[in-house]
């Protein structure tokens, strides 16, 4: 906490003088940041980050979420929604249970359909481009956010073809960018324990940095709040802060709150809201080259979502409706929140909110 100028946490002081610098913190700013007990001081540093880049706004986007299967190869014991093909509540939607899905919302001004799903063994890759080409013939103006890194490297496999390849097949598709989903924590000590199969994190960064040398954007993320230590969340920060200087095509970084029920893990207590909004603060102090922080308010719900306003993000997400990875691991957020309520949220948070596209360009009201 802040009084005349003074921190509760002394150590706080000198990152103070390097933010007012602009100067770029290191490894062990980042750890004195998640070490401090001075949640409110961390917040007032985010937030002077925060609103030198975007002032009083404050995001939110008219979308749609779209989990076509949770059959997945991978079986990562954080995860309660991928499933294989032959286990009970797995399952893979037809083309023509897509589109209808689309058609059922043919009448909201929907601008960006975000399409993520489990590591499927045998559909086709065929099938992801005639998804993509179908919704397009439904919604040409819609933007296509689909398919994680951990699944384009997939879908390069099972294509026979290079990612480079396989992104401007999707791109020729309809494909508009990459969300962020599958980083985890980038530390080999987590994915050896947690999550061997998956994609590495030196692959995830290769996928993401082609994609945005194709023009296509990407999100980032970083699962918190199950066996990862300090320095492994700091060093995952980094990481992606140098992959960003590399190639420049991360628009979000999104902090992901693990939820334990119904996974290998469901003996951890999940994360608090302390730990939830130090993480949103800490990450807008350290990607000093990350343009947008969303705070994914699905995973920490909507009343922490409007605080973190006020602790370094700039992006609540936005309407949703119908998302599963979350709520098969214990969510209890709603399913959707409508435009009225999200304006509701922004304003009374003291914020100006205003309606994006993928890209960040406002949609007139």
């Amino acid at each position: 906490m802040t009084i005349n100028g003074c921190f509760a946490d002394p150590k706080l002081a000198p990152i103070y003088e390097k933010v007012i610098r602009r100067e770029r913190l290191d490894r062990d700013d980042g750890l004195t940041l998640y070490r401090s007990r001075d949640l409110l001081g961390v917040g007032y540093l985010a937030d002077l980050v925060r609103r030198r880049l975007h002032g009083n706004k404050a995001y939110y986007i008219y979308n749609q979420h779209l989990n076509y299967s949770n059959v997945c190869v991978n079986g990562c014991k954080f995860c309660a929604f991928g499933k294989k093909a032959d286990e009970p509540g797995a399952y893979e939607m037809t083309l023509e249970e897509i589109m209808a899905r689309i058609r059922e919302r043919l009448h909201e001004p929907i601008s960006e359909i975000h399409i993520v799903g489990g590591l499927h063994p045998d559909l086709p890759f065929s099938y992801y481009l005639d998804m993509l080409r179908g919704i397009k013939a439904l919604r040409p103006g819609v933007h296509l956010q689909a398919f994680t890194a951990v699944e384009i490297a997939h879908l390069a496999d099972i294509a026979g073809l290079s990612v480079a390849k396989t992104l401007s097949a999707l791109k020729e598709a309809g494909l508009g960018s990459l969300p962020g989903g599958g980083a985890e924590v980038f530390s080999p000590r987590i994915r050896g324990e947690l999550c061997p199969k998956k994609l590495s994190p030196s692959g995830w960064l290769a996928v993401c940095q082609t994609a945005h040398r194709l023009g296509l954007n990407t999100n980032a993320t970083m699962l918190y709040g199950h066996l990862e230590t300090l320095e492994e969340r700091v060093d995952h920060l980094i990481r992606l802060r140098e992959a960003q200087d590399e190639t420049g095509g991360f628009l979000t970084f999104i902090p992901l709150a693990f939820h334990p029920e119904n996974t290998q893990l469901a003996e951890l207590s999940g994360t608090t809201g302390f730990d939830d909004l130090k993480n949103l603060a800490v990450a807008r102090l350290m990607l000093d080259n990350f343009p947008h922080i969303k705070a994914f308010w699905i995973m920490i719900g909507p009343k922490l979502a409007q605080l973190s306003l006020s602790f370094g993000a700039d992006d609540i997400d936005g309407t949703v409706i119908e998302e599963r990875i979350t709520h098969m691991a214990g969510a209890q957020t709603p399913q959707g929140l409508s435009r009225a309520q999200l304006l509701h949220m922004i304003r009374e948070a003291g914020c100006e909110p205003v309606e994006r596209d993928t890209l960040y360009n406002a949609i007139p009201s």
